[in-house]
């Protein structure tokens, strides 16, 4: 049994960046997208989970290794590739506008998720708790410690997971229906949802936020194996976790059932499976929203520190504002309980806008033989990487025409 318990803390101990990159995309809105897929079409849109966590992988490996290996981020990459004025303008423009403000916008929904969470649990409204979490996500990004940031992420991502996956063994799933889901059906009116799950899993600025911490962490090729290890499996349990929403969902309501938000989903447990069931629920959406509080700051900084040319330290003065900036717009809308719906529909624009670029920008930077030597993709990791990317490209338009019909 000790040998064991040991064999499980050397595992965590081995965990890295993966946990603050799973903890970002398994944030409130993975949890409503799924809940809703749940409801409304059980288990049928497994599929979408399964493909949407390869994506991420594919795309996550590539960042980390161009992080590990050329020692810069994602946005000194961007910044450092166009030699033209006015392309590098663009770009960073792009970049600052889509990460920077992007994260600014969705800090909001991450901070009233995770308020939502306490709120059920404590009965104190969202609006105290939001303004709260802000403020301990400041915190604990000002002191600067990256290992002790990483810890915080791993157990709240360990916490997310027990709560999550608890639940959905609690209801007791149809495993056959649930292994049926793995094949690939598009029902109809279940397109939206689609791109959307694909949009909250395969994040942008994962990207950026993967390429610098894998730096805090590892050093050089060496680490490459362990690196890719964490990448593979955090974000397999990230997939594993918005699975075991979508399951819990699927019990709870009829198929066809429409849910507008998590609410009706917490609604629906206490009556049906106790109280324990929607504590645990809680408990989940409260790690979901707090880890994606201090995730998409950092993100937001390490981006457009990286493509303004900026030093990208975490004790830095103008790392700092950056972050400081977003958790701010976080913090005053939560606490106005004010819904900045024209900001984020600028936000899933230029996200939309920028993730088919990054896909795009990867792969090419990925077979730079002057920039990464002997670590340029395979043939093979092409090919699967061209293939997520159109997917990217389509998820990217979808997005673009429904903000449109807006």
């Amino acid at each position: 049994m000790w040998t064991l318990i040991m064999g499980i803390v050397d595992r965590l101990k081995a965990i890295g960046p993966g946990a603050l990159v799973a903890a970002a995309f398994v944030g409130p809105g993975t949890v409503t997208t799924a809940s809703v897929i749940g409801a409304e079409y059980a288990y049928l849109l497994v599929w979408t989970i399964a493909f949407s966590i390869f994506a991420t992988i594919v795309l996550q490996e590539m960042s980390a290794r161009l992080g590990l290996i050329t020692n810069e981020g994602l946005g000194e990459a961007f910044r450092n590739e166009f030699g033209n004025p006015l392309a590098r303008g663009i770009t960073v423009a792009l970049v600052v506008s889509a990460i920077g403000i992007g994260t600014a916008a969705f800090q909001t929904g991450n901070i009233v998720g995770g308020a939502a969470g306490l709120a059920t649990i404590t009965g104190v409204s969202e609006n105290v708790w939001g303004p709260l979490i802000g403020l301990v996500a400041a915190g604990l990004l000002w002191t600067g410690n990256y290992k002790l940031i990483e810890r915080v992420f791993i157990g709240l991502v360990t916490v997310m997971g027990l709560a999550f996956v608890i639940n959905a063994i609690v209801v007791r799933p149809d495993v056959g229906s649930l292994s049926l889901g793995l094949v690939p059906t598009v029902p109809d009116g279940s397109a939206y949802l689609i791109a959307g799950l694909v949009g909250t899993t395969v994040v942008g600025y994962n990207l950026f936020l993967h390429a610098s911490t894998v730096q805090e962490r590892w050093d050089g090729a060496d680490d490459l194996a362990a690196c890719r290890t964490d990448t593979i499996g955090m974000v397999i349990v990230g997939g594993l976790i918005t699975t075991a929403i979508v399951v819990t969902a699927a019990a709870v309501f009829p198929a066809g059932t429409q849910i507008e938000d998590v609410g009706a989903m917490a609604d629906q447990l206490e009556p049906v499976f106790g109280g324990f069931a929607l504590t645990f629920f809680a408990i989940g959406l409260f790690a979901a929203g707090f880890t994606s509080a201090m995730s998409a700051p950092l993100a937001g900084a390490y981006a457009t520190a990286g493509a303004l040319g900026w030093e990208r330290d975490l004790t830095s003065t103008r790392f700092r504002s950056i972050w400081l900036t977003i958790i701010g717009v976080g913090i005053v809308f939560s606490a106005l309980d004010y819904n900045p719906v024209r900001v984020i529909v600028f936000a899933q624009v230029a996200n939309g806008l920028l993730l088919p670029v990054l896909a795009v920008f990867l792969i090419y930077a990925m077979n730079n033989d002057d920039l990464l030597g002997e670590h340029t993709n395979s043939a093979l990791q092409n090919a699967v990487g061209g293939l997520v990317t159109l997917v990217v490209v389509g998820i990217g338009l979808r997005t673009l025409y429904d903000v449109l019909l807006l």
